[in-house]
């Protein structure tokens, strides 16, 4: 395991992981994204569930019934839509981009019947997201960058209702569908569960290896009002 991954940071023409760490200065040089972030500060974009709503599409817009309600299946059937939505984000001052892949998992994709598209729809996702980007920073000069989104999916390993194997699986096929997409960097959103949190991190740099690409790996977590996370970690 530490052959291959020193291997791939090698290929990348990046220092390997050694035992004290990553060095912030080096990594920060190696990211357009991490080199921005370094000098100023950088602002996301809003939610894109509520921007689809806005825009009343219908079965026809899904590709039919049995996926309205799937924001992700859009990437494929109405990725205009989706591209506007970035586009007015963009015009209102954002500098990252998150992709529209938040459920785009095998394990969430299943309820709709489209676990198999869980790659091509990830990696629409991130097709659309960069088309936009690359758009506005060739217009005005200003680098743009894209965030692979993936959020916590609809099962807690913690509670036993998904298993370490399914769960590393399903977030490895959606993070290599965005890094080969062309994603600047791979967001973990929304978190709940710590133990979820290791299985995905794991599953996204098997990803950046399968890939032969690495980006910067961004997790965000959610506390509830008491301090803990869902599932009881707390935030010590």
């Amino acid at each position: 395991m530490t052959t291959v991954r020193r291997d791939f940071f090698a290929e990348q023409g990046l220092e390997p992981l050694g035992a004290e760490g990553y060095r912030r200065e080096a990594r920060a040089r190696a990211f357009p994204y991490l080199q921005a972030l370094s000098q100023r500060v950088l602002i996301y974009d809003g939610a894109m569930g509520t921007e689809i709503f806005k825009y009343n599409l219908g079965d026809a817009d899904y590709g039919g019934p049995q996926y309205n309600g799937c924001p992700e299946v859009l990437n494929r059937t109405r990725p205009d839509v989706i591209e506007a939505i970035h586009q007015s984000y963009l015009e209102a001052g954002a500098d990252v981009l998150e992709t529209n892949t938040f459920g785009c998992l095998p394990h969430v994709l299943v309820e709709y019947g489209l676990e198999a598209e869980a790659y091509d729809l990830a990696f629409a996702g991130a097709r659309i997201a960069r088309k936009a980007a690359d758009a506005q920073a060739r217009q005005d000069g200003q680098p743009r960058f894209v965030a692979g989104a993936l959020g916590p999916g609809t099962k807690l390993i913690s509670l036993g209702q998904i298993g370490w194997k399914e769960l590393f699986a399903s977030y490895q096929i959606a993070a290599q569908g965005l890094v080969e997409g062309g994603v600047d960097l791979i967001l973990l959103e929304t978190c709940q569960d710590i133990l979820q949190v290791r299985c995905a991190v794991l599953a996204v740099r098997e990803a950046m290896r399968a890939a032969g690409r690495e980006v910067p790996l961004q997790v965000q977590v959610t506390l509830e009002a008491t301090g803990t996370m869902l599932v009881g970690t707390d935030d010590a």
